[in-house]
């Protein structure tokens, strides 16, 4: 080797030894930094990367990796992981070489995408040379969402409201959104352009993913109110309004066709008379508003709340007292029996009217015409006042006193000469 060619040779490697060693040379672009995607679609990252064109880098011997986990100069392989088994892609093309530069191109695809993959995506290359490796940092950061929504901005036109449907992904556009009526396909596009009937839904999708509708918004739903009922004067109450709507209903409370207040819940303290009269509450968005039934509220005095409570437990008790009684008075006319059995009635039963003929003797007799008249003796029972009389006779002696027995005794003379029969 001669002198010329060596120092040929010479120079040739410093000239080699920055593009081994520097970083210009060595770079990975990712297009673009930031990628969001919906819940079940694909997705695509790509890169380009970038290394010199040197005699000691064979362009066709280089090895590509994409990972999300492992360090830099230790990454695990994407394609390996379980995580994504089945749903990867890698495919890169032939490097291309200029005098000074060799640049490639790869492209990582994930299909049926998944919240549990957003994350950032890095990309590796290594060369045959053991200094030309190199990894591009930050990578690409992949936001996975399912979250599409109708908003409602801002608009000048108050008698017209504005209905805009796009993802948590992309706010101003790049996407092509279908709108629903009643879950009806009616138009596509960022805005709505047709009417909005307050008794109708609404929600949009991303074309390709119809799937994945945004959340129905709708008016109100009738609102209801609550406690209802009576409430004693002087009092507190707070009364609830509450209704099914999308976006969330605003409330504003009116008293007799007055409006009152805003707010959910209405509290009234220290309640008169003069204060129960008829209440409703209206809930609105900006799909439309609902009223609620109109309802009364019943001011009731502290003294008519008392009776109310006395009356209601007299019905209560007098029930049982009745019959409590009964059976107080059941028991002692059933031991007063008892005391009373087997013993002799203390009073003689009244002897039934008794006649008797009495005859003189034989020899006494008379003929029939000598014989006196027949004579009546009327016996009369006197009663003594202070006799005692039994309860069980009671009755039966007011009705002897009334009507008293009498005894008659028939007795026939006849004269001392009479044939003997």
């Amino acid at each position: 080797m001669n002198s010329r060619s060596a120092a040929r040779g010479f120079l040739a490697f410093l000239l080699s030894l920055p593009a081994l060693q520097g970083s210009n040379d060595y770079k990975v672009i990712y297009t673009p930094y930031n990628v969001c995607a919906l819940r079940d679609s694909t997705v695509d990252i790509n890169c380009t990367y970038q290394f010199p064109n040197i005699s000691t880098i064979n362009p066709n011997n280089v090895t590509t990796v994409w990972f999300t986990k492992g360090e830099i100069h230790i990454p695990f392989n994407l394609t390996h992981d379980a995580d994504y088994a089945g749903r990867v892609e890698t495919s890169c093309g032939k490097v291309v070489c200029t005098p000074s530069l060799c640049v490639g191109h790869c492209t990582l695809r994930i299909k049926d995408l998944r919240p549990n993959d957003s994350a950032e995506y890095k990309f590796r290359f290594i060369t045959n040379n053991e200094n030309g490796k190199y990894t591009g940092v930050p990578g690409v950061m992949l936001n996975v969402t399912d979250q599409v929504k109708v908003s409602f901005p801002a608009s000048t036109d108050s008698t017209r409201v504005n209905m805009t449907c796009n993802s948590m992904c992309n706010q101003t556009g790049g996407f092509t959104y279908t709108w629903f009526r009643n879950g009806q396909n009616v138009e596509q596009g960022i805005y709505y352009k047709g009417n909005i009937n307050s008794e109708d839904n609404y929600s949009c999708a991303v074309e390709g993913n119809k799937h994945l509708h945004s959340p129905s918004v709708y008016a109100p739903k009738p609102p209801s109110v609550t406690p209802s009922g009576k409430i004693e004067e002087g009092s507190s109450l707070t009364l609830r309004c509450s209704s099914d709507a999308n976006p969330a209903a605003n409330y504003t409370w009116f008293k007799e066709h007055e409006e009152r207040q805003s707010g959910q819940n209405y509290i009234i303290t220290n309640i008169t008379s003069e204060l129960g009269r008829n209440y409703y509450c209206q809930a609105h968005n900006a799909i439309g508003r609902r009223n609620s039934t109109s309802f009364l509220i019943e001011i009731t005095s502290s003294s008519s709340q008392t009776t109310a409570v006395a009356v209601g437990t007299i019905r209560v008790l007098l029930p049982t007292i009745l019959l409590l009684v009964f059976l107080w008075m059941r028991a002692k006319r059933a031991s007063r029996t008892s005391g009373q059995g087997g013993r002799p009635d203390p009073m003689e039963p009244l002897p039934d009217p008794v006649y008797e003929n009495l005859s003189a003797p034989a020899a006494q007799r008379r003929p029939i015409e000598d014989q006196d008249d027949l004579h009546y003796a009327s016996v009369h029972i006197s009663h003594s006042e202070n006799q005692e009389v039994p309860p069980c006779l009671a009755a039966s002696r007011v009705q002897s006193d009334q009507t008293e027995e009498v005894l008659y005794s028939a007795v026939n003379f006849k004269s001392h000469n009479a044939v003997p029969e």
